[in-house]
């Protein structure tokens, strides 16, 4: 596998290229980061990942400086699973100036949920998204369901500026208990990581009661934040949404294929989740 940080350099040695499979990460790989990259390569050949701490998308008051970087652990991982390149740019390689121009998605889908509460969130990240794709050029990138609302930002993304690029979604990876890999679960302190897999068991108990017919949406929000705070958490939603564009449900709309989110944390650390319904 090449380590490659020059953008000049990647694209040289992806030059002539025309079925690269992407997966784009900021590092600190775990199981749930893997799986990406073995299902890229059912996609594409060869197979490039990515690993790059993103500034524009963390808030002031967010985990930028403590995010985990483990690049040495990254690497072995990832000739593990033979990916062909790793680009790992520095800030300056990949921002040489300040980023002025921004790529910002509509409102309507960019500002609520995780939007709401991660203001610019998703405008980092549509950001370096692009810069990205400009850079790699992939036929093919490879996104987990675990980040629903940015999957689907990126694919709509993608869509509207007619990038020659197919998103693919791959299904969330979770541990034995049921929490979703997340590089953010090593913050978790033991009494928190034993408590951490209520976040999924609520969202299962959630969807089943939607399946069995109940459909007092809100009620079954409010209670499931109840649940959560009774036992020590601090929820910032917990949603039933429509698929097809993450808005509430209306009440003729109760067939629909419809997703339950969540983002809440424990302790002093911030986990997401989601169920399709």
């Amino acid at each position: 596998m090449k380590v490659i940080s020059s953008i000049h350099e990647l694209r040289d040695q992806l030059r002539g290229q025309n079925r690269v499979a992407f997966v784009p990460t900021m590092g600190n790989l775990h199981e749930g980061h893997l799986s990406l990259m073995r299902l890229a390569r059912q996609h594409g050949d060869p197979v490039v990942a990515s690993i790059f701490v993103n500034r524009l998308q963390f808030g002031p008051n967010e985990d930028f400086d403590k995010y985990p970087r483990t690049m040495e652990n990254d690497i072995e991982k990832l000739q593990s699973e033979n990916v062909y390149v790793l680009f790992a740019p520095t800030e300056t390689e990949l921002y040489p100036e300040p980023q002025q121009y921004r790529v910002h998605p509509p409102t309507d889908l960019g500002d609520i949920l995780e939007g709401e509460f991660r203001p610019g969130f998703f405008q980092g990240v549509c950001t370096v998204v692009t810069k990205l794709f400009s850079c790699v050029s992939p036929r093919v990138a490879v996104f987990g369901k675990k980040d629903y609302q940015q999957l689907m930002i990126i694919r709509r993304m993608a869509h509207q500026f007619a990038l020659p690029t197919d998103i693919i979604a791959a299904e969330t990876v979770r541990d034995s208990d049921g929490l979703a890999l997340s590089s953010r679960n090593r913050y978790l302190q033991p009494a928190e990581r034993a408590e951490a897999p209520r976040l999924y068991a609520l969202l299962s108990e959630l969807r089943d009661a939607v399946k069995n017919g109940q459909h007092d949406f809100a009620a079954l929000e409010q209670a499931a934040m109840r649940t959560l705070e009774q036992h020590g958490w601090k929820p910032d939603y917990v949603a039933v949404r429509r698929q097809a564009d993450l808005k509430t449900p209306g009440a003729n709309e109760v067939e629909a294929p419809l997703v339950v989110l969540a983002a809440a944390k424990i302790g002093a650390t911030r986990l997401i989740d989601n169920l399709e319904i």
